[in-house]
């Protein structure tokens, strides 16, 4: 019998199947040896069902990436029509209905300003082609000595070498250092770090003086500044005040250069709006938002079911590569996947659950009930903080609240480990990042499964102390 017409067995079958020949990501495979491989067999809904049996509810929305929930029938339904008409065509001198229209859409969704798209497959892509299109912008203007970006500390883009070239994860860059660009990183506005007194906005403004120096003595070599617009999501969930992406536009314009906003996690609704960007408000009584140079989705563009990435950009940037082929204008960049139709249908049905259902009205309400949930956590002893956006939340752990004293990467690692393993014991996939515990489960779970998820994780915080 061939491997792939295996009949599905039990998890510990699947487990030891799984580590004769598979390597996961972000993963220390040796640790598997003593820590169980949870075999997934199927989903429903906010729940992860395995081969057992036991359902898990799933905390981070399979690595943030899943809205409204696994195996939603409306998605499914798109993407098995999609798949009885087209698959893919090849994206280059060719083109298909599902690419020409989800374009439209994202248009007209996003913010103002933003009205070219490039197509690409997976989060760090469109980093990659965020930095190399702007690079290449200044180029075709004639600006060549443009060739540094500006980024925050603390910010993560992906894990591809121009993606992590812009990010400020420590081990990352230690490991990979000789084949990484050097970023100028300037302080991030994380709300975290305020000074006695001081407010999360008092500390974006604080943070602006420090992009303002940065851009005083570096715009000239400049390409861009990218950000992730209101949470540094994978180096903590640090949040910071939206004050500040008001004035990184400014700052962006006054010194001519470009603005990258980094959506791919925060997008499609984690932070309470479609779009974060979209919570910058420039003056009172004006529409809130502010328009980035160019803005990258990925991950809940499709809610989770197909790998696809979007970076989406202005007139102006399409018109600076607009010439003959012969004057070597051209972008260069292309996947073979690009524009895939399977992917562009799934992420319409995606808009159109958008567009159908009240889907951020709801939000707003589980959002209110997750915050009162983690409340009583910030008098915890060893909560040094709580924080939420949206349907974004965290606590941070520490071993001195007093001092916020940074645990060390051994404290850390325990708590990581007790907590993972008491939420799979009691049916909660949670999967802290460091000391930081977070949630950012689909938009389908109910208040009922909210209370699960946060009495887990404090069981899980109470084991990991003990």
């Amino acid at each position: 019998m061939d491997a792939m017409d295996t009949p599905v067995s039990n998890n510990h079958t699947l487990a030891a199947r799984d580590l004769r020949h598979v390597w996961h990501p972000c993963t220390q495979m040796h640790d598997h040896e003593t820590i169980p491989m949870v075999p997934v067999v199927r989903g429903e809904g906010a729940w992860l069902f395995d081969a057992d049996g036991r359902r898990y509810l799933d905390g981070v929305s399979s690595w943030w990436v899943n809205l409204f929930g696994h195996a939603n029938p409306r998605i499914a339904a798109a993407l098995t029509d999609q798949a009885r008409t087209l698959e893919h065509v090849i994206f280059a001198g060719m083109t298909h209905p599902p690419a020409i229209e989800l374009a439209e859409r994202l248009v007209a969704v996003t913010p103002p300003g933003l009205e070219r798209v490039f197509y690409a497959d997976n989060g760090s892509s469109a980093i990659e082609i965020a930095l190399k299109m702007s690079f290449h912008y200044w180029l075709n203007r004639g600006q060549g000595k443009r060739t540094r970006f500006m980024a925050l500390s603390g910010g993560y883009h992906g894990e591809t070498l121009g993606a992590l070239s812009v990010s400020d994860v420590a081990l990352y860059r230690k490991t990979y250092a000789p084949l990484l660009l050097e970023p100028l990183l300037v302080p991030s506005p994380d709300a975290y770090e305020a000074e006695p007194g001081e407010s999360a906005e008092d500390v974006a403004l604080r943070r602006l003086d420090d992009l303002r120096n940065m851009l005083e003595k570096h715009a000239h070599e400049t390409c861009a500044v990218i950000v992730e617009p209101l949470v540094q999501c994978a180096t903590g969930m640090r949040m910071y005040h939206p004050a500040y992406l008001v004035g990184l536009r400014k700052l962006c314009d006054a010194f001519n250069v470009h603005f990258i906003a980094d959506e791919i996690a925060v997008g499609f609704g984690r932070t309470g709006t479609l779009f974060a960007c979209e919570q910058a408000c420039p003056e009172p009584g004006r529409k809130a938002g502010v328009s980035p140079d160019f803005m990258c989705l990925s991950k809940g563009l499709t809610a989770g079911t197909m790998a696809l990435s979007a970076v989406l950009t202005t007139e102006d940037v399409y018109a600076a590569f607009y010439d003959t082929y012969a004057s070597g204008k051209a972008f260069l960049h292309s996947h073979s996947y690009t524009g895939n139709p399977l992917a562009c249908r799934v992420a319409l049905e995606t808009l159109n659950i958008f567009r159908d259902e009240p889907v951020l009205e709801r939000n707003r309400q589980l959002a209110a009930h997750m915050a009162a949930r983690l409340a009583p956590l910030r008098d915890h002893p060893n909560v040094a903080d709580v924080r939420q956006t949206g349907m974004i939340a965290a606590f941070e752990l520490t071993p001195d609240k007093t001092t916020r004293t940074p645990p060390p990467d051994d404290w850390c690692r325990h708590a990581k480990v007790e907590i993972f393993l008491h939420g799979i014991e009691h049916e909660c996939l949670l999967r802290p990042l460091g000391n930081v515990v977070y949630f950012m489960p689909p938009y389908v779970v109910t208040e009922a499964e909210i209370d699960h998820m946060v009495d887990t994780a404090i069981g899980g915080i109470e084991r990991a102390l003990a």
